[in-house]
């Protein structure tokens, strides 16, 4: 190898080095700019403040989760699949949080260092929102039965129900059953096109065995669902929620076929 790596790390320093400035706030605290910034714009919150022993603190003086708390419920950000991410994260960038504010206690030696290690967490946090909307498998279904748990009182629910009447049942899970009006609710949750013609199957299977029952079916994102999958899902299946996220849609359709007695 003919690079000289000396050079091209010093060079590298000083270009990154560049990239970091430093300005006062107030008598306690230094702001520190980044290239780091908020998908919309914003940049890194980052400051600097002289702890006592000579400790120095990076901290973002929880404005991080404050910014993402505009858009996004964060008190989800710390439940179920996204709690365990974020305290993942902590660990990773070797970062700490007090009520919501992250922070990192360096040395003067290692500020750069941790300059960009408390840079890569807070982008790591920012990236919750990210899985908010795209909605891994796991995370829709927690949402999906907190939503539906806060719709409907739990004693009118069951869980990874199966219809027994019908052969080969267990081969054939319903997400939810529910007390309905006229019949039994069976509630799918759909959070990919593996799940949608699953349920296409159900579906088909228990029109075939004369079960008698509604069905309403919760996408994730229906704009992700191939349009020969949705539109087979379509004539097997009831009615259709197009995303978790139409929440008013799912409270209404939901009670117009739930039994309250």
């Amino acid at each position: 190898m003919n690079i000289d790596i000396k050079k091209l790390e010093e060079n590298l320093c000083n270009v990154m080095c560049a990239e970091i400035k430093l300005r006062p706030k107030n008598e306690e605290l230094v702001l520190v700019e980044t290239p780091f910034y908020f998908a919309d714009g914003d940049p890194y919150q980052i400051y600097i403040k002289e702890m006592p022993g000579g400790i120095i603190r990076l901290t973002d003086m929880g404005h991080t989760m404050m910014h993402l708390s505009y858009e996004n419920n964060i008190d989800k950000f710390r439940e179920g699949t996204r709690g365990k991410i974020l305290e993942q994260i902590k660990s990773e960038t070797f970062i700490s949080e007090n009520e919501g504010e992250f922070y990192v206690d360096t040395t003067i030696e290692a500020l750069v260092l941790n300059i960009f290690r408390l840079s890569q967490g807070l982008t790591k946090v920012n990236d919750l929102t990210f899985l908010n909307r795209a909605r891994a498998e796991s995370t829709f279904y927690e949402d999906l039965k907190e939503q539906l748990l806060n719709i409907v009182g739990e004693d009118k629910i069951i869980e990874d129900y199966y219809y027994e009447d019908m052969e080969n049942s267990t081969d054939y899970p319903i997400d939810y059953k529910i007390d309905g009006k006229y019949a039994p609710l069976f509630l799918f949750g759909i959070p990919n096109r593996d799940k949608a013609r699953l349920t296409t199957i159900i579906l088909e299977r228990l029109l075939r065995a004369k079960a008698d029952f509604d069905s309403l079916l919760i996408f994730s994102d229906q704009g992700t669902i191939p349009k020969q999958d949705l539109a087979r899902l379509s004539n097997a299946g009831g009615e259709m929620i197009a995303s978790l996220d139409a929440e008013a849609d799912f409270s209404r359709k939901l009670t117009r076929r739930v039994s309250m007695n």
